[in-house]
C-alpha cells in the first residue's frame, strides 16, 4: 500500500498544482502544508508571487522549512511558513487568490468542520479553493478492513455521497459553486482513490 500511496500521492500533488496554475492565481495559500511537498511545486512556478504555507505542527514545519532550505536557492521573499491552524482565524490570510487543501481535512476532528468552514470560505475567503480527500468506498483496494482508516491520525473519511453533501452545503452557505472530481486510477463501482472539490467564488 505504501509505494501505491506514494505513487498516488505524487499525481495528486500534480493535478493540484496544474488546477493552481490554471486558475490564474498570484497569491497562493497551502493550507495544511505538512512537510512542504506541493510548497516545493508551487515555489518553483514563477506565476506565484506569493505562497504561504500554514501546518498546525512547529515540528512537521520545522521539516519543511529545512528541507526547502536545503533544496531552494532562490530567495525566500515568495515564501512564508506560518504555525498555525486553518480552525482559527488567521486575519493575514484573507484575500488571497487561491487556496490548495490537500489530504488535510479529514485530519479535523468532526465537530471543528463548522470552524473550517467558519474560517477558510468566510474569512479567509480565497477567490478559489481546490480540497482533495480519501474516497473511503475506494479503501478495500488498499486491503483495508472496513472501518479502517489509511493513516492513523485520520479522524474520519468520507465516501462520495457524504462528501458531496458537505461541499455543496459549504459552497451554497458561502456564495460559492464546487465542481467534484477525482484523482487516481477510478473503479467502475468504487470510484476514484481520492476526491476533489474546486470551489470558486459566485461573480
Amino acid at each position: 500500500m505504501m509505494e501505491r500511496g506514494t505513487a498516488l500521492h505524487e499525481i495528486r500533488l500534480d493535478q493540484v498544482l496544474r488546477r493552481l496554475r490554471a486558475s490564474g492565481a498570484r497569491r497562493v495559500l497551502d493550507l495544511g502544508c505538512g512537510s512542504g511537498q506541493l510548497l516545493h511545486r508551487l515555489v518553483l512556478e514563477e506565476q506565484f508571487e506569493k505562497i504561504v504555507g500554514l501546518e498546525t505542527c512547529p515540528r512537521v514545519l520545522m521539516l519543511a522549512r529545512q528541507s526547502l532550505a536545503s533544496d531552494l536557492q532562490a530567495p525566500f521573499s515568495r515564501l512564508t511558513l506560518l504555525n498555525g491552524s486553518y480552525t482559527e482565524e488567521q486575519p493575514s490570510l484573507q484575500g488571497y487568490d487561491a487556496a490548495a487543501m490537500v489530504e488535510t481535512i479529514e485530519h479535523v476532528k468532526p465537530e471543528l468542520l463548522s470552524a473550517v468552514e467558519r474560517v477558510v470560505f468566510t474569512q479567509m475567503r480565497p477567490r478559489v479553493i481546490y480540497l482533495t480527500t480519501p474516497n473511503r468506498e475506494y479503501n478495500p483496494l488498499f486491503d483495508l478492513h472496513p472501518g479502517e482508516f489509511r493513516e492513523a491520525d485520520h479522524k474520519f473519511e468520507w465516501d462520495r455521497a457524504r462528501f458531496a453533501q458537505w461541499a455543496r452545503g459549504v459552497a451554497r452557505r458561502n456564495g460559492y459553486k464546487v465542481i467534484l472530481g477525482g484523482i487516481g486510477e477510478e473503479d467502475p463501482d468504487l470510484g476514484p482513490p481520492t476526491q476533489t472539490a474546486y470551489f470558486s467564488v459566485l461573480d
